[in-house]
């Protein structure tokens, strides 16, 4: 009997999955044909289409080193001001319901598809957009060391089953100046060896899911999120001595409502990216962590809008199995260096729709790739997406807006990334540092999520700032040590 209860505990906790996480993405893009089967090849022609219709003329790639954006309070920051001609907006512009026709080719299209009022959600009356300079400066030192140091010897390798994967990368920027072939792969590279801090500790993350009716149902959660190989943060080893193969790991724990404290996921990640990701699941009725499969990594996370393929900050899925193809360059409308919202949703939102208000800073023309990122056909069976449809920085390479689709290729949720610059220690401002809002609508079940990290009065931390309990790697960082929660 006492089987029978912890298997019928286990099978109820699937649902519960769903409450392991505060982030998910997902927009559409009109025009955008269907993922191609991309080549495996390093040599042969690419699998990328030309810019659909639906996108503006391409923009050059830029010559610089990458760069990250300098928070809005910074103090006569390096500033690259929009100049005001055809490809950009001028600093000092209001966008609203009102004109936003005119600069509709800066949006993405679940944001156009928000103004043009296409969906339930919908942009509200009140909804600004102010815009002001494109502020940037570069990524970390040490960061762009590495690029230069190794990015030469990094090449894509053909997989077996019709992926990719990558030898030689050692730490930086894998593809600088990403080009054909398999160059949508390549910037997919980029955004998962993105520039992170190697430690971030949400203490307070704070999630809520809004129907369409304004019910309004929210959760909180501590995440710790570590990189324990490719490092370059000043003081940190490139890999940990006992890192055992892993590249990064997120653990979660629920903290409210108190029926579901302390349930808990661990999800690791390898430096070999063809190695699965592996997911593990604590669960307080049982005092034991279980493994979960595969699939369950599509669950939505107990009636909000997120998977774990949308985790770490925007995207958490295998490259190796991901088909990809390069859709263009585009300009786009970002908000970066955001002030998080005071207060608790819908607190300091634009409602009914949780817009950005005025209050959480200026909007920024960014130079984006655009991509189209599937499942390759040996591995599209059962999966949730059929297309994700990603707006990548090039200046950090970090995702700042996604559109998901779903099997059949309908526009099905809008994912937006609103991010908060954090000032790391011996490395400077950082856009990429794990604190944002997340905002997700889903235009098919007219429900919306929303997610704040951290949560108002309480403390996000990066590398040497975190207190020194969270940096123990066998308590955050391994699945025994998710039976250490509650003793």
């Amino acid at each position: 009997m006492a089987t029978q209860r912890m298997a019928r505990i286990f099978r109820s906790a699937t649902a519960v999955i769903g409450s392991l996480a505060m982030a998910s993405a997902m927009v559409m893009a009109a025009g955008a044909t269907s993922a191609s089967a991309q080549n495996n090849s390093n040599t042969a022609s690419p699998a990328a289409s030309a810019p659909t219709a639906s996108l503006p003329a391409t923009v050059s790639a830029p010559t610089a080193a990458p760069i990250a954006a300098v928070p809005a309070a910074s103090a006569a920051p390096a500033a690259a001001a929009a100049t005001g001609d055809a490809d950009s907006i001028p600093a000092g512009t209001t966008i609203s319901t009102l004109n936003w026709s005119q600069y509709q080719r800066f949006m993405p299209d679940g944001m156009a598809a928000l103004f043009a009022g296409t969906y339930f959600w919908k942009m509200p009356a009140a909804a600004q957009i102010e815009v002001g300079p494109t502020i940037i400066h570069p990524l970390p030192k040490n960061y762009m060391t590495a690029t230069e140091k190794y990015a030469a010897q990094v090449k894509v390798v053909a997989l077996a089953d019709g992926g990719l994967t990558l030898s030689g990368y050692q730490g930086g920027i894998p593809f600088p100046v990403p080009d054909e072939p398999n160059r949508g792969w390549k910037v997919l590279a980029n955004l998962w060896y993105r520039y992170l801090p190697h430690l971030i500790v949400d203490t307070y993350a704070h999630g809520c899911l809004m129907t369409s009716g304004g019910t309004i149902n929210c959760k909180t959660a501590e995440i710790i999120s570590r990189q324990l190989a490719f490092n370059t943060d000043p003081g940190t080893p490139t890999t940990y001595p006992d890192a055992e193969g892993k590249f990064a790991t997120e653990y979660f724990m629920v903290q409210e409502p108190e029926q579901e404290r302390y349930t808990a996921f661990l999800s690791i990640a390898y430096a070999d990216p063809a190695r699965a990701e592996d997911t593990y699941l604590f669960l307080p009725q049982l005092r034991r962590y279980q493994p979960i499969s595969a699939t369950a990594r599509c669950s939505p996370n107990q009636g909000t809008d997120s998977t774990q393929e949308d985790y770490r900050f925007g995207y958490n899925s295998n490259i190796t199995e991901a088909q990809v193809q390069f859709l263009g360059e585009k300009k786009i409308l970002a908000l970066l260096g955001a002030n998080l919202p005071v207060g608790e949703f819908p607190d300091n939102y634009t409602m009914p729709l949780g817009w950005p208000m005025p209050s959480w800073g200026k909007w920024q023309v960014r130079d984006v790739d655009v991509i189209s990122v599937s499942k390759i056909p040996s591995r599209a069976a059962g999966y949730c997406y059929g297309k994700r449809v990603m707006y990548v920085d090039k200046a950090t390479w970090a995702p700042l807006w996604e559109d998901l689709y779903d099997r059949k290729m309908q526009p099905w949720r809008f994912f937006a990334l609103f991010l908060r610059t954090v000032d790391v220690p011996g490395v400077g401002p950082v856009d990429a540092s794990g604190s944002m809002v997340w905002a997700f609508w889903d235009v098919q079940n007219n429900h919306a999520s929303f997610f704040i990290d951290p949560g108002e009065g309480h403390q996000l931390y990066v590398n040497e700032q975190a207190p020194k309990e969270f940096t123990d790697l066998t308590r955050y960082a391994s699945a025994p040590g998710l039976n250490l929660i509650m003793r």
